[in-house]
């Protein structure tokens, strides 16, 4: 404990003086609660005047401090006491005692510094709650005494749920609050068990009016909270109490952006006795949490902020620690603006409380760790000494004290030895939250642009309806090309708009918007491709104005997508389809740097992670919008040049690796769940399931637009069975299993499918089972695959399995690719499979050279390695060792097949086609270029063809 300064000390002597002359067994007391008692005297006025006309207090109080915590027991010592009142008189006295006598418990603990914050405002919290509950129970039976119980249509009681609002919700009630709360209950119906019915509304009504009154009602012994209603719907001209159908409509159709504010604390008061708890949570929170990134909470809070702020220069209020410049208000507001912005996709940023908000901040780096620390450290300090400021007299004020004797007491409890050193400590801390809240948030005045957009492109905005005016400001001013074409765009895309329901809101701020999307699309020097694909995501997005907010907002977002768009018209239809990627160009670092190839699993599990494994649906949604996020930024860094093309392949590769190993962990939970496991298992350790990836997921070769080519294989021996409930023959199992991964890749969400899956390539095609024994898939490429299965071979590998599983695989694909063969036979095979793909495939564009199917395209250089490694393995058995072309030609190289000269060149046109194919996706463009391209590769890939591949007559 502080020593007391003099002032204090003459303060507190007086006051002791009168305690032990009133109450003389305080000289019962142990010295070192008589040490606390001279402390705590001389710093609350509210602790001296209990104890001095409360004499069973003091009797208790000895035995109240020895408890480190007494919310355990707030609910059934409140609940035994009412029960023995026999008036409503009665009640209210028993309820002011009850609550006096614990907030002196609180005070002390606070004034002495002997626990911390958070105990505190969990006591303030539970207590009320307490009261809230209790006073409602005992309300209730007497209520349903008078006019019976309220029910349903049929016949089951209902209850009145009582929605505590803002820091009671959220655990973190201040000494002197008031608490705000909301009625409802489940059903409308009518009241069974009295002589006259009445309908459930008015029961309720009543009911809430006479707790209310037991809380909030002055009488001889106080009062114990002032209730505050105003935050239900309608406010104070709304019915007092309103059904679960009545409050869903008001938020669904007329919920205000301040009404979504407060729900973020909203918590049901006892809730563990509602069942109908859960149904009035999820009732809400679509209100609440956003799905998409909702960047209108910014532009909100920033009017709600000036609303204060004004409220602060009109009253003079710039010492008050709540509401001031770096108030506590303002370090609600910063967890706001997250919690609203991107709660909908963060379940960590759901949390009602200040503190565990600010640590998902930090943990999701929306906020650096230092400005974390600091808002931290500063609502910690500001929260307390707002609580020993209303201690000191049970007052609510947030406005530092002018009084001395109330400065020094203020200082001293929170450990100063002056006033003003505890002042200079608060304003370093309100400094450091307001820098955060400005950089965030801003002021009001930040609303007028803080940059100016050339007069012309609002102009070109403003007269999108006069054609005329139009191209002339395209032509002359802009120096457009085709400007008559670009004016058409923008006249085409205004009038859309009338055809949209936008909202005043969504109109405003596309008004700020479109002035700077033109002038940032006129600054890229491909402006004439940028306009008509911007557009097109802005078409997609129009009517969500939290997205047209988020790029006013950001002009780094706006920039970046206005440059990739321009780059690639494949960013655009995903930006239009998934507006929810938007978010990811607020961060161009983050952006322009995929995941690292190692870490793709890793961060996939992380970011599921945060969905409860059961909500398959949110599970399948996630891997969607995962997918979607990660190829956005493989794109963004290949247009950015960051990644060359074998990279870019290298990072779809490794993402597809992951999705396939989370699909198969979901689909393994659902069908485990229902059939258990097979018991072969048991000691294992993992699933005795692979997947088999063929062809460009084989090869590491994935494009943006690539199918996954896939086989499943397991090893279950026969006659084994799940150890579930519903026990199924193991093998049958696993076809199930692999239903339900083709099922989840497959099905279409909001988000899209997560890739197109072809299972053909299995033994015996599409008439084969779905999922080969390893024993059966070895027997069959070794007795029954055609030569072009043994091709594909080649380009095989495991991408999810245990060891023993790709060892088996792997023994197979040698043991096949090894195998000697007849070089005449071999040849005439792989040369027939080629031309009749080639005509199956083919399709021939007058004066176009078409990148994969014609002669010297990137299937010659395919087969042609697959025809070499099956060739020469036997002798080279090092040759299988990998499935991608690039290394095969490696190995061809260092075994000797193929000289260094023609193994590069075969290589370099491999990759410069490849290249040439991989952009011509980005922008949506077909594989294939004028005939004048590539033409010495063409000619390496044909001359290789004709010394490898040419029949002997």
């Amino acid at each position: 404990m502080q020593p007391l300064p003099e002032m204090l000390k003459t303060h507190s002597r007086s006051a002791l003086e009168t305690l032990y002359n009133e109450h003389p067994q305080l000289n019962d007391w142990s010295d070192e609660l008589k040490q606390q008692l001279s402390q705590v005297v001389s710093l609350s006025d509210f602790i001296y005047d209990a104890l001095q006309t409360d004499s069973e207090l003091v009797e208790q109080l000895p035995k109240m401090l020895i408890q480190a915590s007494r919310i355990d027991g707030y609910r059934y010592r409140l609940s035994d006491l009412l029960k023995l009142c026999a008036s409503e008189q009665e009640g209210h006295k028993v309820l002011r005692q009850f609550r006096s006598r614990e907030m002196v418990y609180i005070a002390w603990r606070d004034m002495v510094g002997s626990w911390s914050l958070e105990q505190s405002l969990n006591h303030l919290s539970m207590l009320a709650e307490a009261m809230i509950v209790e006073t409602y129970q005992w309300q209730y039976q007497t209520c349903c005494q008078e006019w019976g119980t309220p029910t349903n249509a049929a016949g089951e009681p209902q209850p009145m749920l009582i929605i505590g609002m803002g820091k009671l919700g959220g655990g973190e009630l201040n000494f002197s609050s008031d608490i705000d709360l909301i009625f409802t209950y489940p059903e409308n119906g009518e009241t069974q068990g009295a002589r006259r019915s009445i309908a459930n509304a008015q029961f309720f009504t009543r009911l809430g009016q006479r707790l209310i009154k037991a809380l909030d009602q002055q009488t001889f012994d106080g009062f114990c909270y002032r209730v505050d209603m105003r935050l239900r719907p309608f406010g104070e001209s709304g019915p007092l109490v309103m059904s679960y159908a009545a409050l869903e409509d008001y938020y669904q159709e007329q919920g205000r952006d301040w009404e979504r504010y407060a729900m973020i604390k909203a918590r049901v008061m006892g809730r563990e006795m509602y069942p109908e708890y859960q149904e009035l949570r999820k009732m809400l929170r679509p209100f609440v949490f956003r799905r998409y990134i909702d960047f209108s909470a910014i532009q909100s809070l920033r009017r709600m902020k000036a609303m204060i702020s004004s409220e602060v220069r009109r009253r003079g209020l710039w010492s008050n620690i709540k509401l001031g410049p770096g108030g506590i208000r303002e370090v609600e507001f910063i967890a706001q603006v997250f919690q609203l912005i991107r709660g909908g996709r963060e379940p960590s940023l759901r949390r009602r409380g200040l503190l565990e908000t600010l640590e998902a901040i930090g943990s999701l780096q929306l906020l650096d760790a230092n400005e974390v620390t600091q808002l931290t450290e500063a609502y910690k300090f500001l929260r307390r000494q707002e609580n020993i400021l209303q201690a000191i007299n049970d007052k609510q004020t947030q406005t530092l004290p002018d009084k001395d004797v109330d400065q020094l007491r203020l200082a001293c409890a929170l450990g100063f030895d002056d006033w003003e050193s505890m002042l200079e400590v608060t304003q370093q801390h309100m400094l450091n939250v307001h820098q955060v809240f400005a950089n965030l948030i801003g002021d009001e005045e930040d609303e007028e642009e803080t940059q100016t957009v050339a007069k012309h492109f609002s102009e070109l905005w403003d007269m999108a309806h006069k054609p005329d005016v139009l191209e002339h400001i395209l032509q002359n001013d802009i120096k457009a090309a085709e400007p008559e074409q670009k004016r058409q765009q923008i006249s085409d895309f205004k009038s859309d708009l009338a055809k949209k329901t936008l909202g005043p809101r969504g109109r405003e701020v596309l008004n700020r918007l479109m002035p700077k999307v033109f002038s940032t699309i006129y600054a890229n020097k491909d402006a004439e491709f940028g306009l008509p694909r911007v557009l097109h995501v802005l078409r997609a997005v129009v009517t969500r104005t939290t997205y047209l907010e988020l790029l006013d907002e950001h002009p780094a977002a706006l920039i970046q997508l206005v440059r990739l768009c321009t780059a690639s018209p494949m960013i655009s239809e995903k930006l239009a389809r998934y507006p929810i990627l938007l978010d990811e160009l607020l961060d161009p670092a983050h952006l322009y740097h995929p995941v690292a190839l190692d870490s793709y699993k890793t961060e996939l599990r992380d970011y599921l992670a945060r969905i409860p494994e059961e909500d398959m649906e949110q599970q399948m949604e996630a891997l969607r919008q995962f997918k979607q996020t990660c190829i956005l930024r493989i794109a963004a860094a290949d247009i950015a040049g960051v990644l060359p093309v074998m990279k870019v392949s290298d990072h779809l590769t490794y993402l597809a690796e992951a999705i396939v190993e989370a699909v198969i962990n979901q689909a393994w939970l659902q069908v485990s769940s229902k059939y258990g496991e097979p018991t072969h298992l048991k000691e294992r350790g993992s699933k005795g399931f692979a997947v088999i990836g063929y062809g460009k997921v084989g090869g590491w070769e994935l494009g943006y637009n690539s199918d996954l080519d896939i086989v499943f294989t397991h090893d279950c021996p026969n006659n084994v069975y799940t150890d579930g409930h519903k026990e199924i023959d193991a093998r049958q199992f696993y076809l199930r299993l692999a239903q339900r991964i083709i099922h989840i890749f497959s099905t279409r969400t909001a988000s899209g499918i997560l890739y197109e899956v072809d299972t053909r390539l299995r033994p015996s095609g599409v008439s084969g089972l779905l999922v080969s024994p390893t024993d059966a898939f070895d027997e069959y490429q070794h007795k029954e695959a055609w030569t072009w299965e043994h091709q594909a071979l080649v380009r095989a590998r495991v991408i999810y399995g245990d060891s023993a599983l790709q060892q088996a695989f792997e023994q197979t694909r040698v043991d096949i690719l090894c195998k000697e063969r007849e070089e005449k036979q071999l040849k005439q095979q792989v040369v027939d499979m080629r031309e009749k793909m080639r005509s199956h495939l083919g399709g021939k564009k007058q004066g176009r050279f078409m990148l994969k199917q014609d002669a010297g395209g990137i299937t010659d250089i395919e087969f042609l390695a697959q025809y070499l490694v099956l060739q020469f393995s036997h002798q080279k058995p090092k040759l299988t060792r990998w499935s991608d072309n690039v290394r095969i030609f490696e190995s061809m190289m260092a075994q000797g097949v193929m000289d260094e000269t023609q193994a590069m060149v075969l290589t370099n046109a491999y990759t410069a086609i490849r290249n040439e194919i991989h952009h011509r996706n980005l922008l949506n463009l077909d594989a294939d270029v004028d005939e004048n391209k590539f033409v010495s590769e063409r000619q390496v890939v044909i001359d290789a063809w004709q010394q490898w591949m040419t029949l002997e007559s």
